[in-house]
C-alpha cells in the first residue's frame, strides 16, 4: 500500500467537523491522547480503526486513505455528468453520476476520460423504428475488443456489456439528445454526442 492515513489529514477532518480530540477520541473509543499521538506523527491508527474513524470524520475509508475528500458537485444528478471507472485487472465497469473515489481487486480506479474517436473506432447510429442501432467496425478479439456501449440522455443511461467474438453492436431506445460512450479494452473510452434525428 503506497499510502496510509496522515496525522494532518486527521486534523484537518477533526477541526473541519469542529470536534475537540477529546470528542473524537469518544466516537471510536480511544483516549484524546492517542488522537493527539496520530496528529502529531508519532503513531498511526490501528487498521481496525480505519472504519471507525472514517465513519466517524463522515468520510470512505478510500477517502481517508488517500487524503482526498470528494465532493460530488452533481447534485441534480444529471446523468449526462456520468464518469465511468474501469478495472484493468477483472475489466468491471463501475458507473456513477459524478466523481468518486472508488477501488476494485484492490486498486484505486482512475476516472476514465473519454476521447473523441479516431477512424479505427468511429461508430455508425441509424434510427431504425423507435431505436437508435449503433454498430462499431471493430475487431472483436479476445485480445482487442469494445466491452460495453452506453447511451446516456439526461434522466437515463442504458448500457450493453459486449464480449469478445460477438459484433460490436447495440441498439437503445429513441430519446432525442444524448451521449453515446464505448470502450475498447486497449485504446479506452470514447464518446459522440447524439443529437436527435
Amino acid at each position: 500500500m503506497n499510502h496510509y492515513v496522515t496525522g494532518a489529514f486527521i486534523k484537518s477532518l477533526r477541526e473541519a467537523k469542529h470536534l475537540t480530540q477529546a470528542e473524537l477520541a469518544e466516537k471510536i473509543c480511544v483516549s484524546d491522547k492517542t488522537i493527539s499521538k496520530w496528529e502529531t506523527g508519532r503513531g498511526l491508527p490501528d487498521i481496525t480503526l480505519l472504519e471507525p474513524l472514517a465513519k466517524a470524520l463522515s468520510i470512505s475509508v478510500i477517502e481517508l486513505l488517500s487524503g482526498d475528500c470528494v465532493t460530488n458537485q452533481n447534485i441534480a444528478s444529471n446523468m449526462l455528468r456520468s464518469r465511468f471507472y474501469i478495472c484493468p485487472i477483472c475489466r468491471n465497469v463501475i458507473h456513477t453520476t459524478g466523481e468518486v473515489i472508488t477501488s476494485c481487486c484492490g486498486i484505486t480506479l482512475p476516472v476514465a476520460e473519454p476521447e473523441t474517436p479516431d477512424e479505427s473506432h468511429k461508430i455508425k447510429i441509424e434510427p431504425v423504428e423507435d431505436e437508435y442501432f449503433i454498430t462499431i467496425p471493430h475487431e472483436m478479439t479476445k485480445q482487442h475488443y469494445i466491452s460495453f456501449i452506453a447511451y446516456v440522455t439526461t434522466e437515463k443511461i442504458e448500457m450493453l456489456r459486449l464480449y469478445p467474438e460477438s459484433n460490436a453492436q447495440a441498439r437503445f431506445s429513441l430519446r432525442g439528445t444524448g451521449r453515446i460512450y464505448w470502450y475498447c479494452n486497449q485504446h479506452g473510452l470514447f464518446y459522440q454526442n447524439k443529437k436527435k434525428f
